[in-house]
């Protein structure tokens, strides 16, 4: 009987082992800085890199697919007319100061944010909501001026994360949330530490702390990531270099996607480009891969259609503008423009769009059509662009989550006007039942695939490099976060 107690001990003891000498800590780099830290209250999405889940929480919440789950709202029933909200909140949940979270804490966060006076950067995500009511401290009903089918996934970003009246006036410099991970400090320029949050309402995480450095040049983060002085760097400024991390049996790469629909936006109202032939042909004169592979070093998710590939409902309809030249001369040709024709192609400053435009040109030139060139900067482009649409095409990524209703908008810079579609968008709006709402996601991606209404090109590449140790780490980017409630080391 001794022998076999102290056999025991022993087996535990090395059982225990491993465990006890597991790091608990991560160091993890990022390129650009919060310029404060209040997710409500500024357009950077840095500050949801560092904060989003880890520190500040919402009804709802995106996991790494996209997907949109319970949060803070533990449940939630929606009134038959699909205008009325009513959320029951978990138990038990406080702020990291060890105020407790209620109802009272939700009705503050929405009408803060839907004030006249909000500095939310994205108010027009509360603009549907009439009225917040308090039922009772764990329940809050929130009734909408019309239906909305995204309601729920408007909830779950970063600008709608509920904050607390005692802790709002210093919120900028010392944010305190629900999350899993509680702020410690922000040494500016440099770092921000975080640590556990002992008395998180969920899942412990496992990192006992954890910092985010701050490293802007691609070449110091190179440098950084080869000497371990970072354990990992989300969105990793460098691709070039992801090779010589993929032969290094020290690290891991995480190729992952983001909401960037890179797309070679057309002037649907400009001769000849508002004959959908003429799109056509220029659809199939890209060459998706080429683009990729040389502006991007091989980095990128072919799309075709505007639509996230990670997002559930993505339908791949990239096969309907395959790399096809002869088709597109006979496009062209049936369209009256056998000798082809000349348009513009302007051009913001990020690298996928000066690099992929060069390469779009070229293969514009092999089916006869002639781009005239024209490199300006962001202030320009908006100018001359966006608001100007004094373009035939230009390159851009839009990187706004789940905006495929931009195409519902005929003023929209690439002018786009199709009754239909408008209908189809504007029912989809006021749709709840998530199985419709999906076919009716599914018609809305072929409609503008078939018009061809841009160039689809590629979902900008989310690259991570890390400790091949690692585990839990997001691999792609369904809305700008660093999610590390799920990270943890395998030794």
């Amino acid at each position: 009987m001794t022998a076999r107690f102290l056999s025991s001990v022993a087996g535990a003891v090395l059982l225990c082992t491993p465990a006890l000498a597991q790091q608990t800590d991560l160091t993890i780099a990022l390129q650009l800085e919060p310029p404060h830290l209040d997710p409500t209250s500024a357009a950077a999405g840095a500050i949801d890199s560092v904060l989003y889940s880890n520190v500040f929480e919402g009804l709802t919440r995106f996991m790494s697919d996209g997907s949109v789950v319970p949060g803070l709202a533990e449940r939630w029933e929606i009134s038959d007319d699909g205008m009325t909200y009513t959320f029951t909140l978990r138990d038990g949940v406080t702020f990291h100061d060890g105020t407790t979270l209620d109802a009272q804490d939700v009705k503050f966060s929405l009408d803060r944010a839907r004030a006249e006076d909000s500095a939310n950067a994205q108010k027009s995500l509360f603009a549907g909501i009439e009225d917040v009511k308090v039922i009772d401290p764990q329940t809050v009903a929130v009734t909408l001026s019309a239906p909305n089918g995204n309601f729920l996934f408007n909830m779950a970003w970063g600008d709608a994360v509920i904050v607390a009246p005692e802790s709002i006036d210093d919120i900028k410099q010392k944010p305190i949330g629900t999350g899993a991970f509680k702020f410690d400090q922000w040494v500016q320029g440099d770092r921000i530490e975080l640590s556990r949050n002992a008395e998180y309402w969920g899942d412990a995480p496992a990192l006992e702390s954890a910092t985010f450095k701050f490293i802007s040049d691609p070449t110091a983060a190179f440098a950084a990531m080869m000497a371990q002085d970072i354990d990992a760097f989300a969105g990793f400024p460098a691709p070039e270099n992801i090779p010589q991390f993929e032969a290094d049996p020290r690290f891991q790469v995480l190729v992952g996607s983001t909401e960037g629909e890179t797309i070679l936006s057309t002037n649907n109202k400009l001769p000849p480009l508002d004959d959908v032939r003429v799109r056509q042909a220029i659809a199939h004169a890209i060459d998706r891969q080429a683009i990729i592979d040389g502006a991007m070093f091989g980095l990128g998710t072919p799309i075709g259609t505007h639509f996230a590939p990670h997002n559930p409902d993505y339908v791949d309809l990239t096969a309907k503008s395959a790399h096809d030249p002869e088709k597109a001369k006979a496009l062209l040709a049936e369209a009256g423009l056998a000798d082809g024709f000349t348009t513009t192609l302007k051009l913001p400053p990020p690298s996928y769009a000066r690099r992929g435009g060069e390469i779009i040109a070229a293969q514009l030139r092999e089916v006869g059509i002639q781009t005239e060139i024209t490199n300006l900067e962001w202030a320009q482009w908006l100018e001359e662009v966006f608001r100007g649409k004094d373009f035939g095409l230009t390159i851009v990524s839009h990187t706004e989550p789940f905006d495929i209703g931009i195409y519902a908008r005929p003023d929209y810079y690439f002018q786009y006007d199709n009754p239909d579609f408008q209908a189809l968008i504007q029912t989809l709006e006021i749709t709840s039942d998530p199985e419709t709402r999906s076919e009716m996601l599914a018609q809305a991606q072929k409609t503008i695939s078939d018009d061809y209404v841009n160039g689809y090109l590629f979902q900008l590449a989310f690259p991570t490099i890390a400790d091949a140790r690692i585990t839990g780490l997001w691999e792609n980017a369904p809305t700008q976060a660093t999610d590390l409630t799920g990270v943890s080391w395998t030794e």
